[in-house]
């Protein structure tokens, strides 16, 4: 074994120098982990444009290999929406994205970070490692969103400040109660097969009851003893407002590093839980008789990027933010309508936008107000004043869902927006509305200038046509079965789509 994990200096990633220092000092503890926990297997994964995770799983001889050259990874993936139905045609010339580089489905380059790597508790034997993509002449993939979010990072130490992130995310728990696979239920591309059945585990509307953790302790405590053995900073879980919904909320994080949790957090509760017989879900809302939206509030404050010190934290007792913070709230405010495609990038996460509710229906902020988009919570002299973006939903990229609040953020700060008065009444404000529909986002998105300038052109024509693929789908069906009310109920569609998926 010791002779197996020797790493080479040539290769790749070395070619085109893809490591930092810090990545590359790390190489030495994960050869030094493989060799005392005896690992057999490396899962080397990469978040596609859904923000869910993609895998290959590696021999440790082909993981030192990809610590060299990183592994090839079939472009797949990139022509497909959220139900593997083909978007682009690979075999035109650019592949259908105008990109040479993609023409005919070739393989591109996984790189993996080595600030990532973790034993996977519950698979015997198995490490995991995220990865960033690369085209073969060594140039960032255009369309990986962990590189978006990278760009965003930088984008925001270069002007001195850094991210520091919470996650509060809410999922649904439910008890698998058949979940047989014959033919007629797999589906097909573009059409998803049946999910499991299931059951509630618990009774609802009784928020934060004691009892009803309780009745799930086993399983509970099952989710808990893997994330922290993952390392995850876990904080908080709880029952929440429906039936069968959970909430977690985790420490505040640095930069990346809550995006790469959010992943490897929601990836992780699915496969524990699938393991013993309940099925997690991040979708929005399932169309189970009684069950409530979730959301994922994002809590955000920005630190001077030497100094970590607060820089939302306000000048003056009258104030609760900075200066900064204001600009930063107000380019989030201003770019909400095409954010939306971001945040809440499903079909039935717009369900949840509803007036007089725990979610916001329009783009405004307010001092510890639960109805507006942005809640702005501490104030003078608190080191911990931040604010939460509670227009996200769980089944969110997170890549995309921090990127987008970066590059709205700067957009605040460079052009000193003003957010104007916080709000007292949330549902009553004179602010824009968020989008109704993923179609109204998509339209907001297609004429923003921020996205377009800062994610690039081609991105966002990319994660366009993604969504629009997935509107005509859901059109058609609402055609067929003379769905009335659509804009509200949950459809069979979305639950097939859905549901096993996030």
């Amino acid at each position: 074994m010791r002779e197996m994990l020797k790493i080479s200096t040539e290769g790749f990633i070395w070619r085109h120098n893809l490591w930092n220092e810090e990545q590359v000092n790390a190489i030495q503890r994960i050869l030094k982990t493989i060799e005392e926990k005896n690992l057999r297997l490396i899962r080397v994964a990469w978040a596609d444009q859904h923000g869910i995770s993609r895998a290959k799983t590696l021999t440790i001889p082909a993981f030192m290999s990809a610590l060299k050259d990183g592994i090839d990874f079939n472009t797949g993936p990139l022509f497909f929406d959220t139900a593997n139905a083909i978007v682009f045609n690979p075999f035109i010339k650019g592949g259908g994205f105008d990109l040479e580089e993609l023409t005919g489905c070739p393989n591109y380059t996984l790189v993996p970070d080595p600030l990532t790597f973790k034993i996977l508790p519950w698979a015997p034997n198995t490490g995991w490692i995220l990865s960033d993509a690369y085209l073969k002449t060594g140039e960032i993939l255009p369309f990986d969103s962990r590189q978006i979010c990278r760009k965003a990072l930088k984008e925001l130490n270069e002007k001195g400040y850094d991210l520091v992130s919470g996650l509060e995310v809410e999922f649904s728990l439910t008890k698998i109660v058949s979940d047989e696979i014959n033919p007629e239920l797999l589906g097909a591309p573009g059409s998803p097969g049946q999910p499991p059945k299931v059951r509630p585990v618990a009774r609802g509307y009784q928020y934060q009851l004691e009892a009803h953790n309780d009745e799930i302790d086993e399983v509970i405590q099952l989710i808990v003893e893997n994330i922290e053995a993952l390392g995850l900073p876990l904080r908080t879980i709880e029952d929440e407002w429906g039936p069968s919904q959970i909430e977690v909320t985790f420490a505040p994080m640095r930069g990346i590093e809550a995006a790469d949790a959010m992943l490897l957090f929601r990836t992780a509760v699915k496969q524990i839980c699938k393991r013993h017989g309940y099925l997690a879900t991040f979708m929005c809302r399932p169309s189970i008789p009684g069950f409530f939206s979730s959301g994922w509030h994002l809590h955000q404050s920005l630190v001077d990027v030497n100094t970590g010190e607060n820089l939302f934290m306000p000048e003056v007792e009258t104030e609760s933010l900075s200066v900064l913070g204001k600009h930063y709230t107000a380019g989030i405010l201003k770019n909400a309508r095409a954010a939306t495609v971001f945040t809440t990038p499903t079909i039935n996460g717009y369900k949840r936008f509803k007036p007089n509710s725990l979610a916001p229906d329009r783009a405004g902020w307010g001092v510890d107000n639960r109805g507006t988009m942005i809640r702005v919570l501490g104030g003078y002299g608190d080191k911990a004043t931040h604010f939460e973006n509670r227009a996200g939903e769980p089944a969110a990229n997170p890549y995309l869902y921090f990127a987008s609040q970066i590059f709205a953020g700067l957009d605040g700060i460079e052009n000193r927006l003003d957010p104007g008065p916080a709000s007292s009444e949330a549902y009553m404000d004179q602010r824009e509305l968020i989008p109704k529909s993923l179609q109204e986002a998509v339209d907001s998105l297609r004429e923003n200038g921020t996205y377009q300038n800062k994610m690039g052109k081609m991105f966002v024509d990319y994660i366009i046509r993604m969504k629009e693929s997935e509107i005509s789908r859901y059109m058609a069906y609402v055609e067929n079965e003379k769905v009335e009310d659509y804009q509200n109920i949950v459809t069979e569609w979305e639950h097939k789509e859905y549901f096993e998926n996030f």
